[in-house]
């Protein structure tokens, strides 16, 4: 029996598999073309610095460490009507050295 269905659907599924082949070989292509790209960049950038261009510490020694005790500054108030200051209207969070710099031990 063949009738004018069969032969619709059967041309149907060649060309959905036409179409699926085509597909995949041009997402193949792409992503080969993709990678030849990221080979050609990567060739294009400089090298990795040898061990003769890193840099050296001082001759004087590595720089030594400073300790400090801060204070910090008093936070402003809102005032008149106004319940609360805005991130903005605070502005940095400076401090300044204390007076007394002996480190606050636990008892």
């Amino acid at each position: 029996m063949d009738t004018p269905l069969e032969h619709m659907a059967a041309a149907g599924s060649a060309t959905g598999t036409v179409v699926i082949l085509l597909c995949g070989v041009i997402i193949t292509a792409a992503l080969v073309w993709a990678v030849r790209l990221g080979i050609k960049v990567r060739g294009r950038e400089p090298a990795p610095p040898g061990p003769g261009q890193h840099p050296t510490p001082p001759k004087s020694g590595p720089v030594g460490e400073e300790r400090q005790m801060r204070e910090p500054n008093e936070v402003p108030r809102a005032g008149g009507e106004r319940d609360r200051l805005t991130p903005h209207e605070l502005g940095n969070a400076p401090s300044r050295p204390s007076g007394d710099q002996t480190r606050p031990r636990w008892g």
